[in-house]
């Protein structure tokens, strides 16, 4: 349960630095695609910050304990910020926050398998559900695009 306990805690660290990532992602995106952007972004990290919540607290569930402190995310996340010193094009937001997506969604893949191996059924299904949707957004991403 150890191993699994690790994982879910990376899972909730990288979910920690993500929500940061698109809330920056959300206040500098400009140009013509600024209202569609800016508009996805917020739904992305509403969606990021409620499994955030949800991982969280289905690690003190299961035993564990998540990281709580910005050190704690940054030192444990499968991503890595980056201070917006330069002005970055909304194609490369969106690139970055697929780059992100495909971390999360392999991070997702590894935590079925251990929730499996676990018999958790229950973090199993999260990890499923909360990959599904990432891969649609991933794919949205990979259309918006071209």
């Amino acid at each position: 349960m150890t191993q699994l306990h690790d994982h879910v805690n990376k899972i909730v660290a990288t979910q920690g630095v993500l929500f940061t990532k698109l809330h920056q992602h959300h206040w500098y995106v400009k140009g013509d695609k600024f209202f569609t952007l800016h508009e996805k972004f917020e739904e992305l990290y509403d969606e990021v910050n409620e499994q955030f919540d949800e991982f969280a607290e289905r690690l003190l569930t299961i035993g564990g304990q998540p990281y709580s402190t910005l050190k704690e995310f940054i030192d444990n996340s499968s991503i890595s910020e980056a201070p917006y010193t330069k002005e970055v094009s909304s194609e490369e937001m969106v690139k970055t926050v697929l780059a992100d997506f495909e971390t999360v969604v392999t991070d997702l893949g590894k935590g079925i398998e251990l929730a499996g191996e676990a018999g958790d059924d229950v973090t199993e299904d999260m990890c499923i559900g909360y990959k599904t949707s990432l891969e649609k957004h991933m794919w949205m991403f990979r259309y918006y695009l071209g």
